[in-house]
């Protein structure tokens, strides 16, 4: 049986998965590609169409840190240490200033008479460290200054009952120190810049080129491949909003910031290194598919497929969808598990 298309005709479809190339003719050569056909089912499940992206593999949120501190670092710690509510960020003078989880920042002195977000914070991180005997409702009372002289002894500090900005730094969580800026034996002064921290989460960072800002929707589905080649799945978390420029001339262009957080298995501490993300473009769930080269360009307009009931072939035609990963979505008169040919080299 011939291939049902216009004689002479080459047709070359091009995919988002690929390139099919049809090719028209008549007589010995067409006859001889009918030879070089095999069959391949119809199959159904999502069809997805992707496109890879560099992105740069890092730890979310970061920022700087600020201290209420004067005096000489006298403790400071190593960069990609990892710090947790209570534990010291660095000392001065001796003295250590504490890491506890709150969006206020520290900028006054808590005391018994005191009241707000910052004592409320206060109170929830002691809680949370085990000294008790106070009510979490943002009133500095005796209560709250008996439990913060409990922690001040297990601190080594002068049990004064009272918080000074120079004793505690609020950050939202738990923090992966990026980079000292005041090392030991160094002088640093109240709201001064100490070091550079970041979340403790894994995300991959991608200057999106503006023109492509619909492959990254937010929840989308990603795979990152990490240095060594191991491939992990991921998510799309966040989508700027404001396109970045960036270069001159030629070299200039519009990019917007997407955040990739990544699902489980990522055991790398590498920071700052270079991924490649594949970002879906478009995701058909529960349709028909075949290979993108089963397409055939019919004489009288459209597609069609061949397909192959044992030695019996026939030309269906069919109304073609999306494309992705080398497949081509079809409907028509044709059902999951039905041959189809294609070639065979």
């Amino acid at each position: 049986m011939k291939r049902a298309m216009a004689a002479g005709v080459v047709l070359v479809i091009a995919t988002g998965g690929g390139t099919a190339v049809l090719f028209g003719g008549k007589g010995k050569n067409a006859a001889a590609r009918v030879e070089a056909v095999k069959a391949v089912p119809i199959v159904r499940g999502d069809l997805v169409d992707s496109e890879k992206v560099d992105g740069t593999l890092t730890y979310e949120d970061e920022r700087q840190v600020r201290t209420g501190a004067s005096g000489t670092v006298t403790a400071a710690p190593k960069g990609g240490a990892v710090l947790r509510r209570g534990r010291t960020l660095l000392r001065v003078n001796g003295e250590p200033v504490t890491l506890m989880y709150g969006d206020v920042p520290m900028y006054r002195r808590l005391s018994e008479g005191v009241e707000g977000a910052d004592v409320e914070q206060l109170e929830r991180n002691l809680a949370a460290l085990g000294y008790g005997g106070m009510t979490v409702d943002g009133e500095f009372t005796s209560g709250t200054s008996e439990a913060v002289k409990e922690w001040q002894d297990d601190r080594g500090l002068d049990e004064t009952g009272e918080v000074g900005v120079e004793a505690v730094v609020f950050l939202p969580g738990a923090v992966r120190v990026k980079d000292v800026k005041a090392p030991e034996g160094a002088r640093t002064g109240s709201g001064q810049i100490v070091m550079t921290v970041s979340g403790t989460r894994r995300v991959v960072h991608v200057d999106l080129e503006a023109e492509k800002q619909e492959l990254a929707r937010k929840g989308g589905k990603t795979k990152v491949e990490l240095p060594g080649g191991k491939v992990v799945p991921g998510h799309v978390s966040d989508v700027g909003t404001v396109a970045e420029k960036s270069g001159t001339g030629q070299d200039a262009k519009t990019t917007v910031d997407v955040e990739v957080t990544l699902g489980k298995g990522v055991r790398t501490t590498l920071d700052q290194a270079p991924v490649t993300v594949e970002l879906e473009s478009e995701r058909r769930v529960g349709v028909l598919s075949v290979p993108v080269e089963a397409l055939l360009a019919l004489k009288e307009g459209g597609f069609g497929v061949e397909v192959v009931e044992g030695d019996v072939r026939k030309i269906v035609p069919v109304t073609t969808g999306a494309f992705g990963g080398g497949r081509v979505e079809i409907a028509g008169n044709v059902r999951e598990g039905m041959k189809v040919g294609v070639p065979a080299t």
